[in-house]
């Protein structure tokens, strides 16, 4: 797990986050990298089976604002 990161923009300090996402019913869920491009299911949206898949985190640079996003943890899909 990545603890402590400066800024590629500015060297500040970046502030480790989230960014969610309101799915069925406004349930909120924290974004997934999901490996490929997509593919359009009828019935889910996209296709996501037999695809690796990474929680997202996101860091916002206390100085200058820039957000940056990384992967570290597998997700169940």
């Amino acid at each position: 797990m990545v603890t402590e990161i400066e800024c590629s923009n500015c060297g500040g300090k970046m502030l480790r986050g989230f960014i969610f996402d309101r799915g069925h019913y406004e349930h909120k869920e924290q974004q997934v990298w999901v490996e490929g491009e997509p593919e359009r299911s009828f019935w889910s949206g996209v296709k996501t089976r037999d695809r690796n898949a990474f929680s997202v985190d996101a860091y916002r640079c206390s100085d200058c604002g820039r957000l940056e996003f990384y992967t570290t943890e597998q997700a169940d899909i």
